[in-house]
């Protein structure tokens, strides 16, 4: 337990020197992606083989210098998921990129022992070999400020935090700063919430602040329901001392005492790490009762959440967290009054909060530089599809597509031909070439009908379906509607149900412009936020691909050849040797004809399962 500032000075200049007394390291990326391909493996490998050779190594850090030992440890994510499992050699900066068990022994030998770096395992780029991380293209193109912990530090160790800096801006709130200095700093910075919303969050901490009842609450949403979404996933699993960092702060400057975290419960690592770095937090007495001998107190809560869309919405989460249904209400009044047991509230989700404590120890000015004029920092995507470099990234605000998309991200996969980016999940919309040169900031994006988000980009070629990309996204949205307002509960569903006719080949004439009146009137009267958004993928879709429902709708073809109900399946008579095989498989009985001469399939009958084209063994069934 440390009781003063003096005993956290201590402790973290004790950490820092910890820290720099290990010579060598090698960090295992334990992110998800680098797990399922196997890197718990690989660390126990490398365990094994220290072991074996008498090689001087740890797992934790060690009180006493360890002469040239090795620090053997897994970090959270690295974010180049694509090329994993990733080793990185410090204090080199080497990456050793798709790593197998069976390289271990030449990694210990070569570079371990040997000091040399394992060119065949380093990154290479257009016949460019890549040793350090930070060289690699898509490295040197972000600016990690909310990842840069990630990749270094074990977060089950709150020593580690500490010696990379981790509690400085608590100190310095605590007895350097008031509150109101706090929020003005926070407020100058610019600082907008990354939910997706946008909102400032300086004005909300200062409306808080404000209100005259007590107690208040600092919440954070954990939930990130979208689609291929993980940016928040990162920080709560590889960071967690950060989030925590950033909600007492909240706390000091709004005037409340308890903190709640609402994780989505299909993250159970990241419930486990925030639980011991709380337990942590709690035991050093950064956490608790009369923090630092102050008098002030914070006690940190976790709430898993149940899996549902809508919660990741401010009244329906703060709801959940109260034991009810978790379903949005009217505004106003609004959470900063009449939040969390209808007390006033802060809100805003991880990232925003991960953001805290680098605006106090750098200042507001610094935080200003980068980004743009109104949307300052910086914002993690999470990069998937289509695309060469799919990852976690984080860019400054005001970056382009192009940049993403290209520079960091590759390119597109397999020499693929760009279509357009879903950006934003389900609430979002889609861009297409002609915004290869928008910046991706709040108000850029809200220009051309789309947002932010939470931060998913999802890369699409020419091969996807823009049509099944919206139903697919309907669908979604259908499914999590809480069912409260009729706008969103039979509005989706009857949007759903055009779509669906529309991919099957059974499109009508008129389809398009109801489709277009729906979405717009889910738009307007929509009881919460994710309703007004719902429609956005279809009106996107609609306002730069309507040729292509065209084609759905009255040339019964899908462009991008995806949509199976639109592909006509036939016999080339040149192949077919008259075996009889694919209709004996047929489930319909839609191909018929003579032993020994081509069969023919009834387009009528035809289902387009496929049993025939994988039964002919001349491949003479093929699909257009």
């Amino acid at each position: 337990m440390i009781n003063n500032r003096q005993d956290l000075i201590a402790l973290r200049e004790k950490a820092t020197k910890m820290m720099m007394a290990e010579k060598k390291r090698i960090i295992v990326c334990a992110g998800a992606g680098c797990v399922s391909k196997g890197a718990l493996k690989i660390y126990a490998k490398f365990e094994e083989i220290m072991k074996a050779k008498g090689i001087n190594f740890s797992l934790e850090l060690q009180e006493e210098p360890h002469g040239d030992g090795v620090r053997l440890k897994e970090s959270g994510c690295h974010g180049f998921c694509e090329i994993g499992p990733l080793v990185r050699i410090e204090p080199q900066g080497w990456l050793y990129v798709k790593v197998a068990v069976e390289d271990c022994e030449e990694i210990i030998e070569k570079t371990i022992v040997g000091g040399e770096c394992v060119d065949r395992l380093a990154y290479t780029q257009d016949g460019n070999i890549y040793r350090e991380q930070k060289e690699i293209p898509f490295y040197k193109k972000q600016t990690r400020l909310i990842l840069d912990n990630c990749d270094k530090i074990d977060a089950t160790s709150i020593m580690e935090y500490l010696a990379m800096g981790g509690y400085t801006a608590l100190e310095k709130v605590l007895f350097d700063m008031t509150s109101e200095e706090v929020i003005n700093e926070v407020s100058e910075s610019g600082l907008r919430g990354r939910g997706g919303g946008g909102f400032p969050a300086g004005r909300k901490w200062s409306q808080v602040a404000r209100q005259t009842r007590f107690p208040k609450y600092v919440v954070c949403n954990g939930d990130e329901g979208d689609p291929g979404a993980f940016m928040d996933r990162s920080v709560m699993e590889d960071d967690p001392h950060r989030l925590l960092e950033g909600m007492i702060i909240a706390g000091i400057a709004c005037g409340a005492n308890d903190g709640y975290i609402y994780v989505r419960a299909e993250y159970p690592k990241a419930v486990s790490r925030l639980k011991l770095a709380i337990e942590q937090a709690t035991e050093l007495g950064l956490l608790g009762d009369n923090i630092l001998g102050t008098n002030f107190s914070f006690h940190m809560h976790i709430n898993r959440g149940a899996g549902a869309f809508v919660c990741g919405e401010g009244s329906a989460l703060t709801a959940s967290i109260e034991g009810k249904r978790g379903m949005p209400r009217t505004k106003p009044p609004r959470t900063v009054e009449n939040g969390l047991f209808d007390q006033p509230t802060v809100l805003n989700n991880v990232e925003t909060y991960a953001n805290v404590a680098l605006i106090i120890n750098n200042g507001s000015e610094w935080f200003k530089k980068i980004g743009t004029e109104n949307s300052t920092g910086t914002k993690t995507f999470a990069l998937t599809g289509n695309i060469q470099n799919a990852g976690l990234i984080e860019v400054p605000m005001g970056t382009t597509l192009r940049e993403v998309i290209f520079d960091i991200g590759g390119g597109m996969r397999d020499g693929g031909e760009f279509k357009g980016v879903q950006i934003g999940g389900p609430s979002g919309g889609c861009l297409t070439e002609e915004h290869f040169d928008l910046p991706l900031d709040f108000d850029s994006l809200s220009k051309v009908g789309a947002i932010i988000g939470s931060g998913g980009l999802v890369v699409m070629d020419k091969k996807t379906c823009m049509v099944e990309v919206a139903r697919f996204f309907m669908d979604f949205t259908q499914k999590e509607s809480c069912g409260k307002c009729v706008p969103c509960r039979e509005g989706t569903k009857r949007m759903l149900e055009i779509l669906n006719r529309i991919v099957d080949g059974k499109g009508e004439d008129g389809d398009i412009e109801l489709l277009k009146e729906l979405g717009e009137a889910i738009s307007k009267t929509a009881l919460c936020g994710l309703g007004k958004t719902a429609a956005g993928p279809v009106l996107s879709t609609l306002k730069y691909f309507e040729d292509e429902y065209k084609a759905h709708i009255y040339d019964k073809k899908c462009p991008a050849g995806a949509c199976q109900k639109l592909k006509t399946i036939y016999i080339d008579e040149t192949l077919c040797k008259g075996c009889s095989k694919c209709a004996r498989n047929c489930p319909v009985n839609a191909i018929s004809g003579e032993i020994k001469k081509p069969f023919v399939i009834d387009q009528k009958k035809c289902i387009k399962c496929g049993a025939c084209i994988s039964n002919c063994p001349f491949k003479a069934i093929k699909e257009k």
